[in-house]
């Protein structure tokens, strides 16, 4: 071949080499280009859905001590200052408190920041005034606390700003100190690299970067953390891309929502916005120049610089910051002496917002997770309002700790665990819930997912259904020995204290929780009415119809026995447990708004009788061993398992209505029975949280209380009549003959042929 020849093929082939190159660069250009586009269009962020309490609500005659108020506003991230200068702030002297509410987005509309005061006096809130015009006011809702988070796999947080709620200082400080080229480059500049790398020659180390704001937002936007020659290629290429087809003003607002500015436990602080309520409690518009300092200077590294773990540091950095603010002619000399020489400030003490009451949240999810996709609630940014009141909350875990601490150290037990649930008697509402003595998140949530026997908590549905059937409290019920197949099995109940107690009264067997007569009892209603009754009380699942059924071989969580005597205290009206207000969009649109649904499934009236049955558990039956108020209403059940592996208390006052469980993880035994262990918990939490005294209201016109008297033949040595009143529907109020009538006869039956006892039952309902 020619030398030509030789020439001209490998120009060819050079040719050929310099357009596969070119197309290949540009291909790879143009996917960068697209990706950059399509993410920066679209949702940048994955947004957490966040979950607040219920909202205080202020008015004249609330009982509330000014400790508790002030912590309320601490959970609120409210700041304490004097005087109050922004929303979000609150001063205290004694019992008297300045407070401007921050504006929000409630399921009735947005509400604008008030500015009040008011006055505590004796735990009673006497005065509520306006701050500007000194006005009488009737009524103020304070913005809800933040109290956690559902996030995706990506633990990252951050409250997202508009381009005109950015403040104009902090984006010429930015610029001042992170990149002076900013408004001028395409993204890349290349005399800050030249600046960078004369100052890192002369320090003979790495002091400066070259990076512009364009390249940090792609390297936290589009790129992982590797520190490779290729991915800086790409970065300065993004960069570019960016550049060319978005304003200055589009990749700073980007910039300021992303950037990593600290970590709260597992939740990193991501964006000014987030950061300024994390440190400061202040939204970022009202922040000082001082402040806007701190938080520009942490850019550098967030960690490093974290102002509560080192202050001094943190302070430095940030007066470096003022001092190139200063010189860049950003502030005034007088604006810089006095930035200078503000204290660090912020909040000293961290308040995780990421979890603070972790077992509610997962009440939360369990609700949401029928009606939104997981997806929704980790990436959409929705704005969650609860039922959670702090106030319930923080009652339920100070004395369930401080009870059982008390028990073990008495008992010698190790390893009791405990689980409550709260509700608002006449809505359903979970006001509170704990699932377990180690309230931190990931811990396991005996309230929603232990399954355990529930014991004698089941007998007021055996009650209530024979008192369907016509039975009243007065009907007399043999306490007796009576062989049963329980399945393929023998099956013999014993009373607890392994006696036998004769004929007593239907209100004697329910408050003192005799086995034997509750188990005569279902069995003559039948066990099918029985389990109909418990699932109409609000148990979901399928009972198995065996005998012990009737004495708890039941097993519930005690969020489900929650339901059960939720629908008990409300006079037979079921209500769906609520853990949620409503739902909003992150701009505050609502989306869902959860309100009262009311079923009635059972009558009032019986509803009246067994209610004053169970208050007869706590004044004469297995709770009378704890000291309520007399002045106060209570009633409930006990519930002890076999080997007293479960410790259980269920019940309501006049507007509480309250579920305990105690016992081990490994089911193994306890000393203690449901009134030994359950009922002084939830004696601690009912008697402080209870301050409506007296008796509740009648639940039917159709009840007639009487003065009857009651035959004791419980044994030969116990006869005589007692004297008490009784609740009776109307018509089946006993006849005086029939009160006077002398038991020697049915003594005798009983003595001498307990066989036929149900047929002589029924003659005396």
């Amino acid at each position: 071949m020619k030398q030509g020849s030789y020439l001209k093929v490998l120009l060819l082939f050079g040719l050929a080499a310099a357009i596969g190159v070119s197309y290949f660069s540009f291909g790879y250009f143009e996917r960068l280009s697209m990706e950059v586009q399509e993410k920066f269009n679209g949702r940048k962020w994955e947004l957490p859905a966040i979950v607040y309490a219920r909202p205080l609500e202020i008015y004249p005659s609330l009982k509330i001590t000014a400790d508790l108020l002030e912590k309320e506003l601490q959970l609120a991230d409210y700041r304490k200052e004097t005087p109050v200068t922004a929303s979000g702030g609150y001063s205290r002297e004694n019992n008297d408190f300045d407070i401007v509410t921050r504006g929000f987005h409630f399921a009735s509309g947005f509400e604008e920041s008030v500015s009040f005061h008011l006055t505590i006096k004796n735990g009673t809130l006497s005065g509520l005034q306006g701050r500007d015009k000194g006005e009488e006011l009737d009524f103020v809702r304070l913005d809800p606390a933040r109290i956690g988070s559902f996030h995706p796999q990506v633990h990252e947080d951050r409250l997202v700003l508009q381009t005109a709620e950015i403040p104009e200082l902090l984006k010429q400080g930015l610029i001042a100190v992170e990149d002076r080229d900013f408004q001028d480059h395409h993204g890349i500049s290349p005399s800050a690299i030249v600046r960078a790398l004369v100052a890192n020659l002369r320090a003979g180390k790495t002091v400066q970067g070259g990076s512009t704001l364009t390249q940090q937002l792609v390297k936290n936007l589009y790129l992982d953390q590797q520190r490779t020659l290729q991915r800086k290629i790409s970065e300065a290429l993004m960069a570019l891309i960016l550049d060319y087809h978005y304003s200055k003003d589009e990749i700073m607002a980007t910039y300021i929502n992303e950037v990593f500015l600290g970590q709260d436990g597992a939740r990193a602080i991501h964006g000014f916005g987030l950061a300024s309520q994390f440190y400061f409690r202040t939204d970022l518009g009202e922040l000082s120049t001082a402040q806007l300092a701190t938080l520009i200077g942490m850019v550098k590294g967030a960690s490093y610089l974290n102002p509560r773990k080192y202050p001094d540091r943190c302070k430095a950095r940030r007066d470096v910051v003022l001092r190139v603010m200063y010189d860049e002619n950003i502030i005034s000399k007088e604006g810089y002496t006095k930035a200078v020489a503000e204290p660090l400030g912020g909040d000293s003490e961290q308040k995780n917002g990421f979890n603070r009451f972790p077992a509610y949240l997962d009440l939360v999810r369990f609700q949401l997770q029928k009606e939104y996709r997981k997806e929704d609630l980790q990436t959409n940014g929705l704005r969650i309002l609860t039922n959670l009141n702090p106030q319930v909350q923080w009652l339920i875990e100070e004395r369930m700790q401080q009870r059982i601490k008390s028990l073990e150290q008495q008992s010698g037990a190790r390893d009791v665990q405990a689980a409550v649930v709260i509700t608002q008697r006449e809505t359903g509402e979970v006001l509170g819930l704990a699932g377990g003595i180690d309230g931190s998140a990931g811990s396991f949530n005996r309230a929603l997912d232990a399954s355990r026997p529930i014991g004698s908590l089941v007998k007021p549905a055996v009650f209530l259904t024979a008192l369907q059937e016509g039975y009243t409290l007065a009907s007399p019920i043999l306490d007796s020995v009576e062989g049963l197949k329980n399945g393929d099995s023998d099956w013999a109940p014993q009373n607890y204290d392994k006696k036998e107690h004769g004929v007593v009264p239907l209100y004697t067997a329910l408050a003192k929780s005799y086995n034997l007569a509750t188990v005569r009892l279902g069995m003559e209603v039948g066990l099918e009415k029985v389990i109909k009754t418990i699932q109409n009380l609000g148990y979901p699942e399928s009972v198995a119809s065996y005998p012990s059924l009737l004495l708890g071989a039941v097993e519930m969580s005690p969020l489900q026995v929650s339901q059960m005597y939720q629908t008990i205290a409300s006079g037979g009206f079921y209500q769906p447990l609520r853990s949620i207000q409503s739902v909003s969009t992150q701009d505050g649109e609502l989306v869902t708004r959860y309100g009262l649904e009311i079923e009635q499934r059972f009558p009032p009236a019986v509803m009246e009788l067994l209610n004053h049955g169970l208050s007869r558990v706590v004044s004469e039956g297995t709770a009378k061993s704890y000291p309520f108020d007399p002045g106060s209403f209570f009633a409930g059940k006990t519930g002890t398992t076999d080997g007293l592996r479960d410790s259980w208390f269920a019940g309501f006052s006049n507007s509480f209505s309250a579920v305990v469980w105690m016992g081990k993880d490994d089911n193994s035994p306890t000393p203690f029975t449901g009134s030994s262990g359950a009922l002084k918990i939830w004696g601690d939490i009912m008697q402080k949280l209870e301050v409506e005294p007296g008796s509740p209201q009648p639940l039917s016109s159709d009840v007639v209380w009487l003065k009857v008297a009651i035959q004791n033949r419980s044994s030969p040595e116990q006869q005589g009549a007692v004297s008490t009143v009784l609740p009776f529907i109307r018509g089946t109020e006993p006849r005086p003959a029939v009160r006077k009538t002398s038991p020697s006869g049915l003594q005798t039956i009983e003595h001498k042929a307990r066989g036929i006892f149900d047929s002589i039952n029924r003659i005396f309902k």
